[in-house]
């Protein structure tokens, strides 16, 4: 059973929580959120506070998951969330244009990427990128339909690197001995 329903989430003073019945709405200086828990789970707000509560225990794992949501939500507009992007091979290479991003990946023509109206990427040089957004669900999946274009190959170490990931590299194929 979940132990993290049990834990209060601290909402900073920059945070501002309105709760209208089953939907919360988060704001703060990243940006405005809205999130509609789910019907079992109620909350008791305290001054800078918010216990999730739960009536019986076949709920209490779905109170853990919505409190992890509320936290991020209030980390999200709070905060924000911050993910690497790396380039690893030869000629692979990105453009950040406002919203748009045109990677060159070693395919016949270039790949732009249109970047969720709540992500914004800035670019350190040609093979790094960084995207902020107040969303950490959206922030991932931005970073996974990118990473998708040349996901990490283990024979050459080339491809597009999520936050520092690591793969573990692999000796090339022998011929088979003539004989």
């Amino acid at each position: 059973m979940s132990r993290i329903a049990k834990d209060p989430v601290i909402i900073p003073d920059s945070v501002n929580i309105i709760i209208e019945g089953q939907t919360i709405n988060f704001k703060g200086p990243k940006g405005e959120m809205s999130l509609k828990v789910h019907e079992s789970v109620s909350f008791d707000q305290e001054e800078n506070l918010l216990q999730v509560k739960w009536q019986r225990d076949e709920e209490k794992a779905m109170a853990g998951t919505m409190r992890a949501l509320i936290n991020n939500y209030v980390k999200g507009v709070g905060e924000g969330f911050v993910k690497n992007l790396k380039l690893n091979g030869v000629g692979y290479r990105a453009k950040v244009q406002g919203k748009k991003i045109t990677f060159t990946l070693g395919f016949s023509h270039p790949v732009d990427y249109q970047l969720p109206e709540t992500v914004e990427a800035k670019q350190e040089n040609q093979t790094e990128i960084t995207l902020s957004s107040c969303d950490k669900q959206l922030l991932g999946q931005v970073c996974a339909e990118i990473r998708a274009f040349r996901p990490p190959e283990p024979y050459k170490g080339k491809g597009i690197f999520v936050d520092n990931e690591q793969i573990i590299r692999k000796e090339r194929k022998k011929a088979a001995a003539a004989g």
